[in-house]
């Protein structure tokens, strides 16, 4: 009995593995790694795997036992730059045991999907374009993270002799205005407010309408206060008479910022 195998389908197939496995170990060992990293060294191990099948010792079982945790050693040595021969000892024990649960699974699909097996390496070619999309995926929420990390701005608010600070979001979704004279409007979250609703004065009142998606349309208490200073990394925005709405739509408590800034006063 002897079994024939292709060395494409075998680098295929234990690329995508790798690629799983690092992600995997990674969060079990609370690791980081960049893309390229990982992708470097599932193409290693894939390829070492390959050259172990190659080599004329002994028969392919043994070759396979002796060779997988060297290339997971040095898999993991590639991408998560352990030193410690303990370290990638325990590392190599926990990819193993993750691979072992996931040739399981993976067993468990193939015998239930067997569509699949029409297809260019079966399951494994969704299991490559389901790793890139969840991937790319999660490129896209970093970014906008990110994105959304660099539009909360330091303010201070001047009252007096009392100076109120915080942190606020500039929404460049933010279109409220005061219907009379087009003035852009800011919302602070009502514990915020709190901090110096003393000084919103009835002669300084507005009301400002409102419709959020989804809801009905409404009225929002808002004040005007003298001024809002925005710092920004080499200038601060001065902003005098700025409208002040109080409204917790879009602030949870748990929120880093607890005013949203309407962007028409960076532009001016």
């Amino acid at each position: 009995m002897y079994y024939k195998l292709y060395i494409d389908s075998v680098f295929f197939i234990q690329f995508v593995m790798n690629l799983y496995l690092l992600s995997i170990t990674g969060k079990i060992l609370k690791c980081t790694a960049t893309h390229g990293r990982i992708l470097l060294g599932a193409l290693l191990g894939a390829g070492m795997i390959c050259l172990v099948i190659l080599l004329p010792l002994g028969n392919m079982r043994i070759r396979l036992l002796l060779g997988v945790i060297p290339v997971s050693m040095c898999m993991i040595r590639v991408v998560f730059a352990f030193r410690g021969f303990r370290l990638l000892v325990r590392s190599s024990m926990a990819m193993a045991l993750c691979g072992f649960f996931m040739g399981s699974i993976v067993l468990w699909l193939d015998r239930r999907l067997v569509w699949m097996r029409r297809w260019l390496y079966g399951i494994w070619a969704f299991a490559f374009l389901g790793f890139f999309a969840y991937r790319f995926l999660q490129v896209l929420i970093h970014r906008f993270e990110k994105e959304k990390e660099s539009n909360v701005k330091k303010i201070r608010i001047p009252l007096g002799e009392k100076t109120v600070y915080m942190m606020a979001l500039l929404d460049t979704g933010n279109h409220l205005t005061e219907p009379v004279n087009g003035a852009p409007v800011c919302i602070v979250s009502e514990n915020a407010a709190k901090e110096f609703q003393d000084f919103f004065l009835p002669e300084r009142y507005h009301a400002i309408p409102y419709q959020s998606i989804g809801k009905n349309r409404g009225i929002l208490n808002a004040y005007e206060i003298p001024e809002i200073i925005i710092e920004e990394s080499y200038r601060e925005i001065s902003c005098k008479r700025v409208i002040i709405a109080i409204c917790n739509t879009g602030i949870s408590q748990d929120s880093v910022y607890q005013m949203i800034l309407h962007p028409g006063l960076i532009e001016s």
